[in-house]
């Protein structure tokens, strides 16, 4: 029988490689996977490649896995936010590295893993400082239609952390408005997938038609608690008090 269904986020993550590639699903506020991320700083893996939208911020979720040294690059589209004062300190003191993706390449990296593109031509970064690889090379262009493209290359993960809706035991998700951003994408871009979601559903519940990310995508998904909110503010738990 399959079942997927984990008793903890801890249980959910299982091992993890040091030098692994860690997908990290979330825009903004919005679908952050906080239970999984916290069950990363404990597992203790290092020398980590984290994908993300942004570089986390304040000091909590993806901001406390820099925080904790286990980093060893982002690759991201909005490392900057009003409150991202970890990373920019750790990237000013030469801690931390940084592959700087503009967003919609960013998505359609993750897509080509997922489909099993080997590259695509994209206009976006053509002719700036984005279309050089690390080493200062620059990236192979093209000229189509009358237009210059340069050539992207698929963004792998070994392990990709999302956060869903509600799901069922083979792991069929669905997700809830904005929070589904760039959790589809990542879930079919890694080697293994873990989901959290709100509610754990009989098999049949979700309507076929509904269903985003099927469950041949999903390793394991773990139920957590919807964070009450006070004064219409959202009330978030700390990484210590997870971790209890």
């Amino acid at each position: 029988m399959i079942d997927k269904v984990a008793l903890s986020a801890a249980e959910a993550l299982g091992p993890v490689q040091d030098g692994s590639t860690i997908l990290i699903g979330g825009f903004g506020t919005a679908g952050i996977p906080n239970e999984l991320i916290d069950a990363l700083i404990q597992c203790g893996a290092g020398g980590l490649t984290v994908v993300n939208n942004n570089a986390g911020s304040g000091d909590t979720g993806l901001a406390a896995l820099l925080q904790s040294g286990q980093v060893k690059k982002v690759i991201c589209s909005f490392p900057r936010t009003g409150d991202s004062w970890v990373f920019e300190s750790l990237y000013r003191s030469g801690k931390i590295e940084l592959e700087l993706v503009p967003q919609g390449n960013l998505a359609e990296r993750l897509r080509a893993a997922g489909a099993g593109v080997g590259a695509f031509f994209t206009p976006t970064g053509y002719g700036t400082e984005l279309a050089r690889h690390a080493d200062g090379r620059w990236k192979e262009t093209r000229h189509i239609n009358g237009k210059d493209y340069v050539l992207e290359f698929p963004i792998r993960g070994d392990v990709a952390l999302i956060k869903a809706e509600a799901g069922d035991r083979w792991g069929n998700l669905t997700f809830r408005k904005a929070a589904r951003n760039f959790g589809p994408v990542m879930a079919t871009a890694a080697k293994r997938t873990i989901a959290t979601v709100h509610e754990i559903v009989a098999l049949g519940q979700l309507n076929p038609e509904v269903i985003v990310t099927p469950g041949i995508f999903v390793s394991k998904i773990v139920k957590i608690e919807r964070l009450a909110t006070q004064s219409g503010a959202v009330k978030r738990a700390t990484c210590e008090e997870h971790r209890a």
